[in-house]
């Protein structure tokens, strides 16, 4: 439902005067239920989405590599995207 510009000013000053939804109903003679749908109305076309869409990024291809050397000739290629706790990990089971 679209609101009026009745409803709208209605809401807004309602907003900024600090009274209850009640007292402001009943001093602008307004119907206290109606008053409470056009809020909800009010809020439904005014609010902002509860998720915002993720832009998801692909990592970049894994073409750069880390090379390690052993001292028995052994030689371990990863990528270079590699996570630092992964790579520690793996050393330690090398160890």
């Amino acid at each position: 439902m679209t609101l009026t510009a009745h409803w709208i000013h209605h809401l807004n000053t309602w907003q900024s005067s600090g009274m209850t939804q009640a007292a402001y109903c009943r001093q602008h003679r307004l119907n206290v239920k109606t008053f409470a749908a056009r809020l909800h109305d009010f809020r439904n076309e005014h609010s902002t989405p509860a998720f915002i869409p993720a832009q998801i990024q692909e990592p970049p291809p894994a073409t750069a590599l880390l090379v390690l050397h052993t001292g028995h000739g052994s030689r371990l290629e990863l990528p270079i995207t590699v996570s630092a706790a992964w790579l520690a990990e793996l050393l330690r089971c090398l160890a």
